[in-house]
């Protein structure tokens, strides 16, 4: 099996691993437990995809629990000293391997201010597991290839799952939640023929601008880290919004641009983006529910999700098989990705 076979098969196995999160009792017997003291701020680190990950949890608790939270720095307090966490916060800690020094040096840092810390890792016997007062498990199983996909996804649903039965409405998203499982179920069997005329298409292609609104940012950001991972491509994640102020001046005929749309409040303000870079010229690509209301050269719809906020767990697979069948295109070994190692080590 090679490298690119590896990564294929680990996303088509997303679907499994969500149904095992779903099932985890362990998720909502630490939401009651924080319930029982509701923090008055949430705090997320990660690296890389996890990071991708901590921008959806800034929503996942908003949205679902109404609790402000926020993606934190590393740096303050590990680097700088800075003790700006305080006790009655939460401070999750996401990573796949649970390894990377600076983000348990982070935990440990929010652990000594007094905050509740909770670990999400595929790793529960990790330094990172060790360094939290709770932990998650991905149960994703071993992740082979260095491109994380089916962590990703189990983080999001671990954030979705957390903040909704904090906020009460746990079974609500549950039952969501197994719906938005069978309908990943159907798209990855379905995409492949969808996104490799795409990718064939674009396979000129040395930058991506991918883009989107809300949750969908999350997925922005990480479809663009897969692109330039992957496909050695300049991959540029920016808000719909951002992107049709300054930087849309880059914009022209060989720049394309993915949108990842959902159905949702946001669709109208995207809509708005793509209609300002539609008449840059860029080839655009709209991926996600609500692909079919856009301007779009190449669309990629996909069925809404019961919730909007389990849209991302969807739209994203569109993004990795086109960064699997881009790499392909390109003539590249996309479970190989050069320069690249499981583990972000400090610097």
């Amino acid at each position: 099996m090679t490298g690119a076979d590896v990564l294929l098969a680990e996303i088509a196995e997303q679907p499994d691993v969500l149904v095992r999160i779903r099932a985890d009792g362990a998720i909502p017997e630490l939401a009651r437990r924080l319930a029982s003291e509701p923090p008055a701020l949430v705090r997320l680190a990660a690296h890389g995809s996890s990071d991708n990950a901590a921008t959806y949890g800034v929503y996942a608790f908003g949205r679902l629990a109404g609790r402000t939270a926020v993606r934190d720095s590393i740096s303050l307090p590990v680097y700088d000293g800075a003790r700006l966490a305080r006790r009655g916060e939460l401070a999750i800690a996401l990573s796949q391997s649970g390894e990377t020094p600076d983000v348990v040096a982070w935990l440990e840092a929010m652990a000594e201010a007094g905050a509740t810390t909770v670990a999400i890792t595929n790793a529960p016997d990790s330094p990172l597991a060790r360094a939290a007062s709770a932990v998650v498990g991905l149960e994703a199983g071993e992740e082979r290839s260095v491109a994380a996909t089916k962590t990703y996804t189990a983080e999001l649903a671990v954030l979705a799952r957390l903040a909704a039965h904090t906020g009460g409405s746990g079974a609500e998203l549950d039952d969501a939640l197994a719906t938005t499982i069978e309908l990943a179920r159907r798209a990855i069997a379905e995409l492949p023929d969808k996104v490799g005329p795409v990718a064939e298409a674009l396979a000129w292609a040395e930058r991506l601008m991918v883009t989107g609104r809300g949750p969908e940012f999350a997925t922005a950001r990480e479809i663009a880290l897969k692109l330039t991972e992957l496909c050695r491509l300049g991959g540029v994640a920016m808000t719909a919004t951002d992107l049709a102020h300054g930087p849309i001046a880059a914009l022209d005929e060989r720049f394309p641009v993915w949108v990842s749309v959902g159905r949702d409040s946001s669709l109208e303000a995207v809509r708005e983006a793509v209609d300002r870079i539609a008449e840059s010229g860029a080839p655009l690509v709209a991926a996600g529910p609500g692909a079919g209301e856009l301007r779009a050269r190449h669309a990629i719809e996909l069925p809404a999700a019961p919730d909007p906020l389990l849209s991302p767990l969807l739209s994203v697979l569109p993004g990795q098989l086109f960064a699997a069948a881009l790499a392909a295109a390109k003539r590249l070994d996309a479970g190989a990705p050069r320069n690249l190692r499981k583990v972000t080590l400090a610097r």
